[in-house]
């Protein structure tokens, strides 16, 4: 039975789960609960930032899974490198989405999905567990897709590998060892870097490379359809909706408090220099591998982009690339299924814990469980458009991802939720321009499934038509708020003019930021959704299902050629 844990000031406040309250046992240090030690010396901080050292590197190598590879080595194989400067333009958005929901973890201590739920009720709650759930499990199927593939290459029988991988995944998320689990996933990290000697072996062109990073362009000569359901499978793959979730209920797991914040936000910036790094490494050299052959332009999937490395650059490079494909597999996996049991037992107020033992958390670990074996058999049946499943997962998680960021959005402007933390008006703008940018993608996948020979004039009229609803709809919201501030002041002046009392002001958080913790649930009063945000997300998911259904249909036609 979960408990809320209700400790003295300054410590956490709001953890539904006793078992996230405690020293911080990392997989390379530890702090003691009470540690609240100045860290002055150079020696110290790093010392405290090794001991933090893991949510972030672990959020962000396992995006970079087994869809991230079949999604970038894709882009390099068909288009070049005319496609990484969509990398570029993610860096500031994964930043931001990740910087929001560490907040929420650290202040909080309560998960993702349950925030949502508690604070939008069980209508709204059941729909972002609903998605998360589902795009879940089929992103699960991808990541053991990505194991049976590399175990091809390598020459492994696929059965019984893909059936160990899972053993493993599950075996070390059970131990009831917070720090075991975390070691494992570190090694994995490091075995991620082999893909830097692949990209070496291949010597791709540098400076074309440089150019394509910081200068947009389309790949001549292509379906423009083609094109746009990829770049929205870019974006799902870098800024995945199980992130949020996980990482969020990962720091809460990992007893990481406001204290510690920019230590957290570091671990944040490491992991995304090695997910950007592997990911434009990944368009190099696949895209210096093929050019120039007789497949370049016709991807299949990861084990044909290590059998592709194999023959046109050397076998050690094949086998660089598809140990890595396995090492960012099981990673991914792992990461996913726990972001579905971490949101699953949220919702279901169970015990949910890495540092409990199964016995202790049952329907945690059984979740967890359940998932990674239901993926495990679909991968294991025969005829499955590996390909194609593999990239579709990743298109669905783009076209999602804008209810998922809304959500976080709102969550991050709750007052009562993040006290002192809440967003700031930049922060909340640059948000705001990129949930719109997400929508405005996917109304371009979905008109380019309606109209496959749609032209780059249609396109460039809906991004400037988008923009200019877009600008006109953010004018509206800033001049609304001034008409609100300036309203609230008039009646502050003409109060005491009267020799009226003034309105009593909410009451805002005192003391330190580093000590705020937001107070247990049941004490908060549910905010209340107005008409014109209930209208606003009604309209959004109505949208978001005709797109998931047009995309589902593109897909379908695509698999059958």
């Amino acid at each position: 039975m979960n408990t809320q844990t209700i400790a003295p000031p300054g410590q956490a406040r709001a953890a539904l789960d006793d078992a996230h309250v405690g020293d911080i046992r990392g997989a390379l240090g530890t702090i003691a609960v009470g540690d609240v030690a100045p860290r002055r010396r150079l020696s110290r901080r790093l010392k405290t930032l090794l001991a933090i050292l893991g949510p972030g590197l672990i959020v962000m190598v396992g995006d970079n899974d087994a869809g991230a590879f079949g999604t970038y080595t894709q882009a390099g194989q068909n288009y070049g490198t005319h496609l990484l400067w969509t990398l570029l333009l993610l860096i500031p958005v994964l930043y931001v989405n990740q910087e929001m929901v560490v907040r929420l973890g650290v202040v909080t201590g309560v998960g993702h999905a349950r925030l949502i739920l508690e604070r939008f009720g069980k209508f709204w709650g059941a729909f972002s567990v609903i998605d998360l759930f589902l795009l879940n499990a089929l992103t699960l199927v991808t990541e053991f897709i990505g194991v049976s593939l590399a175990c091809s290459y390598l020459g492994l029988p696929k059965v019984p590998t893909v059936i160990v991988a899972a053993a493993l995944i599950v075996g070390a998320a059970a131990t009831g060892s917070f720090r075991r689990f975390e070691r494992l996933c570190l090694a994995l990290v490091v075995g991620s870097l082999l893909l830097i000697p692949v990209y070496l072996m291949a010597h791709p062109p540098i400076g074309q490379m440089a150019h394509d990073f910081v200068v947009p362009g389309m790949p001549p000569g292509s379906e423009l359809s083609s094109v746009m359901l990829l770049i929205i499978a870019i974006v799902g793959t870098t800024v995945a909706p199980w992130q949020l979730f996980f990482q969020q209920s990962y720091v809460i797991d990992k007893r990481i408090t406001p204290r510690f914040m920019g230590y957290e936000k570091t671990d944040l910036i490491i992991g995304i220099v090695i997910v950007i790094v592997g990911a434009a490494a990944m368009m190099g050299f696949s895209a210096a591998a093929f050019e120039g052959t007789s497949a370049f332009g016709h991807f299949t999937d990861a084990g044909g982009t290590a059998a592709g490395l194999g023959k046109y650059v050397s076998h050690t490079a094949g086998t660089l690339f598809a140990i890595a494909l396995l090492d960012a597999s099981i990673i991914g996996a792992a990461a996913v299924g726990l972001s579905t049991a971490y949101a699953t037992s949220d919702v279901l107020d169970v015990n949910h814990s890495l540092h409990r033992k199964v016995t202790q958390a049952k329907g945690f670990y059984a979740c967890f469980a359940g998932l990674i074996a239901v993926a495990t058999a679909l991968v294991l049946l025969p005829g499955v458009p590996l390909g194609t499943l593999t990239s579709g997962v990743q298109t669905l998680a783009g076209v999602l991802l804008p209810s998922a960021s809304v959500f976080l959005l709102l969550l991050c402007n709750d007052k009562a939720v993040l006290g002192p933390w809440v967003n700031g008006a930049k922060t909340n703008v640059f948000t705001g321009i990129v949930v719109w940018v997400l929508v405005l993608l996917s109304v371009i996948l979905t008109a380019s499934v309606l109209f496959p020979h749609l032209g780059g004039g249609a396109i460039i009229g809906v991004l400037a038509g988008g923009a200019a609803l877009g600008a006109a709809l953010g004018a509206g919201l800033l001049a609304q708020g001034t008409r609100r501030r300036r309203a609230r002041r008039r009646e502050e002046v003409y109060g005491a003019l009267l020799g009226d009392e003034p309105p009593a002001a909410p009451a805002e958080p005192r003391g330190d930021r580093a000590t705020w913790r937001m107070p247990p649930l049941e004490l908060l009063e549910r905010p209340v959704m107005s008409i014109q945000r209930k209208l606003g997300l009604l309209t959004l998911r109505a949208y978001l299902v005709l797109a998931v259904g047009l995309v589902v249909v593109k897909l379908v036609t695509v698999g059958l050629g």
